[in-house]
């Protein structure tokens, strides 16, 4: 091509510059077209990538889904247009090297980026929690409200929007509270000097007709600990996770009550 452009700027025939010109459409008509018919092509292949991802990739979190499926369009469209300028008559080789070279240079800039989103990819895929479910983790605790390719929104009990990286709670140590779907309430009781047999009875009675604790596993009632300045007993209810901070605080309640109304000694 370079050749005909050297002989254009030299001739000043006419007859002799339509002979250029024809042998020029004659040599890049037929590589426009084929590139033209590749461009179609990769257009094509773009709208199968983009199914046979969805279909194979159905199983995924959806935001895990869309980048893969986003992935292989544009890889998909960065083919074609290598082939389409290979066609023409263009050399790819330094602009394959430039845009490695580049994508080098990003990925090194956006290295902790590329943590969290790799940290994402395995939050996503193997799931230790799910979105509503009260997590502590990398010095937060509270709900989670939506799990991102980069980080993970959590709203605390009293009402605070977290930002947490994913990498924070991927590499950390993660507490899931409402993961199994039941918690116990555990409680540590001074009955001061009441009889221990009595006072497991009254609590057991006070504690198991409440609506929210479970009766499998029933209540349980056990002496924690006994010292000349106190006896100790664990007192143990099972309720649903969700319900956990009221059934400990209502349970709470109801002990110090029957404390209050039964100071002393219980015979």
């Amino acid at each position: 091509m370079s050749n005909f452009l050297a002989d254009l700027t030299i001739t000043t025939n006419p007859t002799d510059l339509y002979q250029i010109l024809s042998g020029m459409a004659v040599v890049l008509l037929p590589r426009m077209l084929w590139a033209i018919l590749i461009l179609v092509l990769t257009r094509l292949a773009i709208g199968i990538s983009r199914r046979l991802s969805r279909h194979f990739l159905s199983p995924l979190e959806p935001t895990i889904r869309k980048f893969f499926v986003q992935t292989a369009e544009v890889l998909t469209l960065a083919i074609g247009l290598i082939a389409a300028l290979n066609v023409l008559g263009i050399q790819t080789t330094t602009l394959v090297a430039m845009l490695g070279a580049a994508g080098l240079a990003i990925g090194l800039a956006l290295q902790s980026s590329l943590s969290h989103f790799a940290a994402g990819v395995m939050l996503v895929s193997f799931r230790p929690f799910e979105v509503g479910d009260l997590i502590e983790g990398a010095g937060v605790a509270g709900f989670v409200d939506n799990i991102g390719i980069f980080s993970t929104t959590i709203i605390t009990p009293d009402h605070i929007k977290i930002v947490v990286p994913n990498n924070n709670l991927f590499t950390g140590t993660l507490k899931n509270m409402t993961a199994l779907g039941t918690r116990r309430v555990d409680l540590e009781i001074n009955i001061g000097e009441r009889a221990i047999e009595p006072t497991i009875t009254h609590l057991l009675s006070l504690v198991q007709p409440h609506p929210l604790v479970l009766g499998d596993p029933k209540p349980s009632c056990n002496v924690a600990s006994i010292s000349p300045e106190a006896t100790m007993l664990y007192l143990r209810a099972w309720c649903a996770a969700e319900a956990y901070e009221q059934v400990r605080a209502e349970i709470q309640q109801i002990v110090k009550e029957f404390l209050q109304e039964a100071p002393g000694r219980t015979e």
